[in-house]
């Protein structure tokens, strides 16, 4: 899952009135009851299609799915596409595909290869990237700066955007901080993620979830929240916040076995 990072991240006001008229006070409703924490089971990984509802600003943008395939013994791969299908997306027809082979390796998710293909009105841009685990280096081709073309000695563990997404959901345990290290379009970031200490409640469209929040820690003005459920193989939700606003927000609408 290779590419410029896919940038691609809840609150409860309470509101109590008292009667003016009247000399005795009346007495403010009950808060609703909180839904019991439920024991958390990460999710394993199987094959599945997923459709998210994209949204850029508060505004519906278009639709995305995520795919993962089994090819094989220990080698899957994970797919993304976002369509642009309403506002100024539809216009510029924007269209964004990625796509990471990698290994399943038990505790480790190791990538192998990345693509990524966008494209608009009047643009068109292409990147490919390796991960060559006998060398040592990981090397990205295509629409990219010079500098984004160089080698970059590997570590095991090296994640890239879509497979974090994986590793994220095997494993995230309730107050629990991980660290991965991102490979990613000739980048490398060091990214730190925290999951809340029990799971909470999360309405997606129709659907409420008993979902665990795990959000991005070291990112400054740039927030990234996913919130993973018990029993559903991909994020239910995907929040990036940009100076304390919405951003990009993808929400799960289906999801079923490949």
């Amino acid at each position: 899952m290779t590419y410029a990072p896919l940038k691609l991240l809840v609150l409860t006001t309470l509101l109590t009135t008292a009667g003016s008229h009247a000399q005795e006070a009346i007495a403010p409703a009950p808060a609703p009851m909180a839904l019991p924490a439920m024991e958390w089971v990460p999710p394993a990984l199987e094959p599945f299609v997923a459709t998210y509802e994209a949204s850029y600003k508060g505004k519906l943008a278009g639709d995305a799915t995520m795919r993962v395939v089994h090819n094989g013994g220990t080698q899957w791969r994970v797919d993304m596409a976002v369509r642009g299908k309403h506002g100024f997306a539809s216009v510029l027809g924007l269209n964004i595909e990625q796509s990471t082979v990698f290994n399943n390796e038990g505790s480790i998710y190791t990538p192998l290869s990345q693509s990524t293909v966008k494209k608009a009105l009047f643009m068109g841009k292409k990147v490919t990237g390796t991960y060559d685990w006998q060398s040592g280096s990981a090397q990205w081709q295509g629409d990219l700066k010079k500098e984004r073309r160089q080698p970059i000695a590997l570590q095991r563990g090296d994640q890239s955007a879509l497979l974090l997404n994986l590793s994220l959901m095997r494993d995230a345990r309730p107050g629990q901080t991980l660290h991965y290290r991102y490979v990613d379009v000739g980048r490398v970031r060091q990214y730190e993620y925290r999951a809340a200490d029990a799971t909470e409640n999360v309405q997606v469209g129709d659907l409420s979830y008993n979902a665990l929040r795990v959000h991005r820690v070291n990112g400054g003005n740039d927030e990234m929240i996913l919130w993973i459920a018990n029993g559903v193989p991909t994020p239910v939700r995907i929040l990036q916040r940009k100076d304390g606003e919405d951003e990009i927000d993808l929400r799960l609408m289906e999801y079923q076995g490949a």
